[in-house]
């Protein structure tokens, strides 16, 4: 079943110029910036710039990892997906699609790519479904957020919105602390947006033991930041395309999503510590 969480900040001043080079972006991830951004060549306008952060940690299954690209390839072909794309002042949104494990996997899938049509949207759901299913060690958020924010300093588009849509099966357990880059890429003026995975069974994640909200909670807490942020958390494989889509419209179309807070832990029985490479309940 899909659950919302939603967390509220203020606004933060949002985007940079068209052509200008977020330095600290660059640095974040290791890169230099776009030649692009460096030449002061105008950007395209779209509406939105998404990165789709995406976990193909081992510790889900073949079969979890098949449902969850078939979740975003059937989203993409949806028309109600079209129709929030075209809802935008430009009617177009830039997506990129990124795959990512441990600290050293992070992949792109699908380079940037502007999506103006539904022809456009259904050429890249079909060019998704086509990318083999991988598998790698280990659960790094940290990794995965650092690595978007690269795709981001990359972009050859210019929107006001910047979003990092990122799903995951557990919390962080590898590279560095997770809250202090979410800080810092919030800080940008970048929101981030989480997908937590938990599902009972073998070949998920081994979290499950800490409660059936835990992971939510978690990502609340220590992934998800940034203006109208939010958590839709999955504990059903059948509502995977539905939670992807539904999250997929509420970033596409810019709406505030409306918190519903299935459940809150009484005090003193979970706190996190978002500065810990793996953080775990106390």
């Amino acid at each position: 079943m899909a659950k919302m969480f939603g967390r509220k900040n203020k606004p933060i001043p949002r985007p940079r110029p068209p052509g200008s080079c977020p330095l600290a972006l660059a640095v974040l991830a290791s890169i230099p910036c776009s030649q692009l951004a460096a030449s002061g060549l105008e950007k395209s306008g779209v509406d939105l710039e998404l990165v789709l952060a995406v976990d193909v940690s081992s510790s889900m299954s073949l079969r979890e990892q098949q449902i969850q690209r078939d979740g975003y390839v059937s989203a993409f072909r949806h028309p109600d997906i079209a129709r929030a794309i075209g809802s935008g002042m430009y009617g177009a949104i830039a997506v990129s699609y990124l795959e990512w494990a441990g600290p050293g996997h992070q992949t792109v899938l699908l380079p940037w790519t502007i999506l103006g049509s539904p022809e456009q949207a259904k050429r890249f759901a079909d060019a998704l479904a086509t990318k083999p299913i991988a598998a790698e060690a280990g659960t790094s958020i940290s990794g995965g957020l650092l690595a978007a924010a690269g795709l981001l300093a990359h972009s050859q588009a210019a929107a006001g919105r910047r979003v990092i849509d990122i799903s995951g099966d557990g919390p962080n357990n590898a590279g560095p602390p997770v809250g202090p880059i979410r800080d810092m890429l919030t800080g940008l003026g970048i929101t981030i947006n989480g997908l937590p995975v938990s599902l009972p069974g073998a070949g998920s994640n081994g979290f499950q033991s800490f409660g059936g909200q835990y992971l939510s909670l978690y990502y609340e807490h220590c992934v998800i930041g940034g203006p109208d942020a939010f958590v839709i958390g999955i504990d059903d494989l059948a509502m995977f395309e539905v939670a992807i889509r539904r999250k997929l419209l509420l970033e596409i179309a810019g709406q505030p999503a409306r918190p519903k807070f299935a459940s809150y832990p009484r005090p003193g029985t979970v706190t996190f510590d978002c500065s810990m490479p793996g953080t775990a309940p106390r």
